[in-house]
């Protein structure tokens, strides 16, 4: 065990820097990114907490996989449960009837775990992501499953990065209640989490794919053997929805991952060789502030920062939401009632917010330069990437779904969602 640095305690083999200290490379298989984190926590990433975490090859397998199953009256007390050397599943069917599945260590796949609990089985700890400016946000109850799923990654095909839902606890168990949905076909059992693990793979390539229909199919559920299903009626019913045959658990580079009350995106090996990276964005940013952007009304040069920061400067510049003219911080056109704006280049009434860069670099789908902004938050992107979270509905709720900006979780506003931006620029 080794201590983060938030004090808790976690394996060895979830912490990357831990991963080996030999010359040889870490294999990475890929990034699991929250949704709503513009690159950090406000807290600050510690330990297992952090708004991105790395799956890295392990140093020794630890990957399981099933191996037999039976019946027994009390499953709390069986050999398996008891046994904290031994994985194993317990469908409780009824209160004398249960069913144990026994898994056995695989060296063939690495195993890495997704949950609200701090317990040394999860990996990577996700608590409910709220919306907008969380730097004082605080969640009363979480919807979050302390064991909410795991991944397994093929070691010798890295790309074959499984997900299943529910994790294993501190004593090697999955337990589904009697009132947990499962079922039994001919000799195998299978069941679904209380709120569920919804995943949505993207069509075709999340990077450089076709923005004009960027494509994603419906969100599925998978279940607690990996098989796919159709959503249930609302996120918590009893009745699972129709199995998908054609369509595997098998994570793609851009498929989203729903916990219930966060949201992650997957992040192939191979995917972010294709992407931007953060000094990427940066140059994008310093190339914008080349341009020394003016303020009409002040007549101040406006600078983009190329970080997140929490306290505006004096040169911040801030969009019209409606027509998206990029100024500076002044008095002109405002309605003291409503706090309403007349932008004094085309007068357009509407609101104003802060213009700032979304600076995690694996929500962008290309290359292109910031010349947008979601609505209405004010985070820039390009345009391509921007359109393409426009059109992707996250679930929020038992039932709803809605589209949000992927730096902050914002509810989309309107439609389109998003604004192009006009600079007052390169003047000299």
């Amino acid at each position: 065990m080794v201590k983060g640095t938030d004090g808790t305690e976690s394996p060895i083999l979830a912490d990357p820097e831990a991963e080996g200290r030999s010359d040889k490379p870490k294999v990475k298989y890929g990034e699991l990114v929250i949704l709503g984190y513009n690159g950090f926590l406000p807290q600050g990433d510690k330990g297992r907490r952090r708004s991105k975490f790395v799956l890295y090859k392990r140093a020794e397998a630890n990957g399981v996989r099933r191996s037999r199953h039976y019946i027994v009256q009390s499953p709390q007390t069986s050999k398996a449960i008891l046994d904290a050397n031994q994985h194993s599943i317990s469908y409780t069917l009824s209160r004398n009837h249960a069913v144990i599945v026994e898994y056995k260590e695989d060296a063939d796949t690495d195993m890495f775990q997704i949950g609200r609990s701090s317990e040394a089985p999860i990996d990577f700890v996700v608590m409910d992501t709220l919306p907008g400016d969380k730097k004082d946000a605080r969640v009363m109850q979480s919807t979050i499953s302390r064991f909410a799923c795991r991944i397994l990654v093929d070691r010798s095909e890295p790309a074959k990065a499984r997900i299943y839902a529910a994790g294993f606890d501190s004593s090697r168990n999955i337990f589904l209640g009697e009132k947990a949905t499962k079922w039994q076909d001919n000799v195998e059992i299978d069941g679904l989490t209380t709120n569920g693990i919804l995943i949505m793979h993207p069509k075709g390539q999340f990077v450089g794919g076709n923005t004009e229909n960027p494509g994603t199919t419906p969100w599925r559920e998978c279940s607690v053997g990996g098989d796919v299903f159709g959503l249930r009626e609302s996120r918590s019913a009893q009745q699972k929805g129709e199995p998908i045959y054609g369509e595997t658990n098998i994570l793609q580079d851009g498929t989203l991952i729903d916990l219930c009350g966060a949201t992650l995106l997957w992040r192939s090996s191979e995917g972010l060789k294709n992407s931007p990276m953060k000094r990427d964005l940066e140059k994008l940013v310093d190339k914008i502030n080349e341009g020394r952007p003016q303020c009409p009304v002040g007549l101040n040069t406006l600078v983009i920062p190329r970080k997140v920061t929490l306290s505006e400067h004096i040169n911040q510049p801030y969009v019209y939401l409606n027509c998206g003219h990029v100024q500076g911080n002044h008095d002109w056109g405002q309605d003291k009632s409503t706090g309403a704006r007349r932008c004094p280049m085309c007068l357009e009434q509407g609101a104003v917010v802060t213009l700032c860069m979304g600076c995690e670099p694996a929500f962008y789908v290309d290359f292109g330069p910031p010349t947008y902004a979601f609505n209405p938050c004010g985070h820039m992107a390009t345009e391509k990437t921007v359109k393409y979270w426009a059109n992707v509905d996250i679930p929020h709720g038992t039932m709803g779904f809605q589209a949000v900006c992927p730096f902050c979780a914002t509810p989309l506003d309107g439609s389109p969602g998003y604004i192009k931006l006009i600079f007052q620029d390169n003047l000299d």
